[in-house]
């Protein structure tokens, strides 16, 4: 969804203020595509702060799929956004001092809403997502969720390449 930023940017630095659709029903990673199942309307606010600085602001909720890292069964994963960016549109990436942001999502008069908030996303990305703290996972041998049940393949034990590693730790216990 692109807003138009030419109120703001004119002499009269009027503040845009609008209430616009959360558009993207799937969020696209290198590592899959994770579909959006619920979203609310994103609030944006953008503010003249001086010269062609630009204060941004923006609040939105939405759910993700993501599958669980040990048994591959989706999980519901809920992102609550409030994301304020401070950018200067006159300056170039390479130009940027501490305090002021990036404004890739920014083209020529129009803000990009969902480029900023993906990247916005992106940052909050959970590291792990399990379905539950005590996730048994899927067999090693035929792939069966072990949360539904057992299976009847045999438990191959121990790699028997680490039992060096095993004896070390045995030994350096603490009693």
């Amino acid at each position: 969804m692109l807003i138009n930023l030419s109120d703001v940017l004119s002499d009269q630095h009027k503040t845009v203020e609008e209430t616009v659709p959360f558009t993207m029903d799937t969020i696209r990673l290198k590592s899959g595509d994770y579909p959006v199942v619920s979203s609310e309307p994103v609030h944006v606010r953008v503010e003249h702060v001086k010269g062609k600085e630009l204060l941004i602001t923006a609040e939105t909720s939405l759910a993700v799929l993501i599958p669980c890292d040990r048994c591959l069964e989706d999980v519901r994963y809920d992102f609550v956004l409030n994301c304020t960016r401070h950018v200067d549109v006159g300056l170039s990436d390479a130009e940027l001092t501490e305090e002021l942001d990036e404004s890739n999502f920014i083209d020529g008069y129009h803000l990009d809403v969902d480029k900023m908030l993906f990247h916005e996303i992106l940052g909050d990305w959970p590291e792990k997502v399990l379905c539950r703290e005590d996730c048994k996972g899927l067999c090693g041998v035929c792939g069966r969720n072990l949360n539904t049940g057992s299976c009847d393949c045999e438990d191959p034990g121990l790699d028997p390449r680490m039992s060096v590693v095993r004896d070390l730790f045995k030994n350096f216990k603490e009693v």
